[in-house]
């Protein structure tokens, strides 16, 4: 395989200018270019990864870290990102959570590795590292940005979305369709996310005289198993409630489950919602009624911020995303006749 030394050999030029008409970078005169692109061409010289690293100052590469590599959550943000950079001629590395400390050493650890491939630049989607933790990196760390959390440290580098509105728009959707005990899964209450959807849930309904110390609450993981659980939980304690709210759609998709199982028919005896959107929503059974997060707007316009910190580019990047309801079979009016 030809190297660059070869090149600038057959070319009758110096390394450094071979180098130079490879990376793009200093002046060549027009005559010196055309001879080492000749010999380029003779060898068929196709500079390797590290090669390219070392001539133009940056990998080409993009860091990504999230807390699991499964589920209907993450694998369509990592869609996105991908072919975001794709696009942009760029290449993706993944670390995900392994090992055997807790979530928050996994996270930095996982940071680290990243760091340490050589990314140009990281995008941490991740809501259990501290404030220490983005500090511990240096005064001049690898350029990163956040999804789906915040730090004062670095807020213009953080990018999310509106949870307050999304817990108030799920609980709004169920006043209207009449519904007043309704089941209310929770995602670990560790997650500051979860935290803040389930407050502004909570809030909407006590805002209409529900009272939300009564209502029929559980905590679960996120997981289809947890929904499945929380749906066997609420038939086993006796409770009647005509509505569940799930604060994930994998829980939601659980809770489908299990009462489809159970012969409980949803959502003639039981409306379900859930949250997010994501795509296995429309294609559960019923499908899914759930709160749609704008999650390919916030990761779209994260990247767009990465890659202008990295390499200097303008793309355009903004911060606002609509938060809306996407109605499907899952939910009806409470106490509507069976069809």
């Amino acid at each position: 395989m030809a190297t660059i030394k070869d090149v600038a050999r057959l070319a009758g030029v110096g390394l450094g200018t071979a180098s130079r008409v490879v990376s793009g970078k200093g002046s060549v005169s027009p005559a010196t270019l055309a001879k080492v692109r000749a010999a380029i061409d003779e060898l068929g010289f196709r500079p390797s990864h590290a090669a390219r690293t070392l001539l133009s100052g940056n990998s080409k590469m993009i860091g990504v870290y999230i807390p699991v590599l499964s589920g209907t959550f993450y694998t369509p943000i990592l869609q996105i990102i991908d072919t975001e950079l794709r696009a942009a001629g760029l290449h993706m590395v993944v670390a995900f959570g392994a090992g055997l400390g807790g979530a928050r050493q996994q996270a930095i650890e996982g940071m680290a590795f990243l760091v340490e491939r050589g990314c140009d630049g990281l995008i941490l989607m991740t809501n259990v590292l501290q404030e220490e933790d983005i500090s511990a990196l240096g005064p001049r760390p690898t350029p990163m940005v956040v999804l789906n959390h915040h730090f004062d440290s670095i807020a213009g580098q953080c990018f999310t979305v509106d949870h307050t509105l999304g817990g108030k728009l799920a609980a709004r959707t169920l006043l209207d369709h009449g519904h007043r005990d309704i089941a209310l899964v929770s995602g670990p209450a560790s997650l500051p996310d979860n935290v803040v959807r389930v407050a502004a849930f909570k809030r909407e309904l006590a805002a209409a005289g529900v009272d939300t110390a009564t209502i029929w609450m559980v905590e679960k993981d996120f997981s289809p198993a947890g929904g499945w659980s929380a749906a066997k939980e609420l038939v086993e304690s006796g409770r009647r409630c005509t509505a569940m709210f799930c604060a994930n759609d994998e829980m939601a998709a659980g809770a489908l489950s299990y009462f489809q199982e159970a012969g409980i028919r949803v959502p003639h005896e039981i409306s379900v919602i859930g949250y997010d959107d994501t795509p296995s929503a429309e294609f559960s059974a019923p499908r899914l009624t759930t709160v749609h997060m704008p999650w390919r707007e916030m990761t779209q316009n994260g990247v767009s911020d990465l890659l202008n910190r990295c390499y200097g580019l303008q793309r355009p990047v903004t911060r606002n995303y609509p938060v809306t309801m996407t109605l499907r079979a899952s939910l009806a009016r409470a106490g509507a006749a069976p069809s």
